[in-house]
């Protein structure tokens, strides 16, 4: 595929992250699973540094047990550089969703039992000033390419793991999921982002997210 101005820069950390996201996969992407969380497509200081979805680099080494050699994107954008696990950046999404289940599921394993994280997508896109420009902002062709690989990835997912819940992180991946898995039979829903440019987020996420959890019946262990 290719993404016009202007998305200057397309990182792809299935290639190269793909030791940690390999690592990823096969510690906990064991199933089936009962629920599947969709994030949206990596943040720069996340997923784009450690193959991880919401990857932030002190939990994906610390709490998950994480790290691997990261090699560089094709085309590294100076103001974006890839540092894999040497990245002092911190992705403040990622920080809150893993922070938030190493806080009430105390270990992986516990969590990994009957859930697990992917992207919907698994690109990141730049301006070339480094802003982050998000799917949902692309061209309509460049989107429908973009989905249409990306719902069959996440058909295959959902074929191996077989949930019985798929829940966005975000409304945004919650439509996707929709849109992609409507010969499956599934629940649906979403829960709050994590985004610090959400000021609901900003004002206690992980109380927030812990009623919305409970709500679509996934039981989150209290702190």
């Amino acid at each position: 595929m290719t993404f016009a101005p202007p998305v200057t820069h397309v990182y792809n950390p299935l290639s190269y992250a793909r030791a940690s996201h390999e690592l990823y996969l096969e510690r906990y992407g064991k199933g089936p699973k009962r629920v599947l969380l969709l994030g949206m497509n990596p943040g720069p200081f996340g997923m784009a540094q450690t193959g991880v979805p919401f990857g932030e680099v002190s939990l994906v080494r610390d709490w998950l047990g994480i790290e691997a050699v990261v090699k560089k994107p094709r085309l590294e954008h100076e103001k974006r550089p890839v540092n894999g696990f040497a990245c002092t950046r911190s992705e403040v999404s990622g920080a809150r969703l893993w922070g938030f289940f190493r806080e009430r599921f105390g270990k992986p394993e516990r969590f990994f039992r009957e859930l697990f994280v992917v992207n919907y997508c698994p690109l990141a896109f730049m301006e070339v000033s480094g802003k982050n420009r998000t799917p949902d902002k692309l061209s309509a062709d460049e989107r429908d390419s973009l989905y249409a690989a990306c719902n069959a990835a996440l058909s295959a997912t959902v074929e191996l793991l077989e949930p019985e819940l798929v829940v966005g992180v975000g409304l945004f991946a919650e439509k996707r999921a929709r849109d992609a898995l409507g010969k499956f039979e599934l629940r649906f829903g979403s829960i709050l982002h994590p985004s610090p440019a959400s000021p609901k987020a900003n004002r206690g996420w992980g109380q927030a997210v812990a009623a919305e959890l409970e709500a679509l019946g996934v039981h989150v262990p209290d702190a």
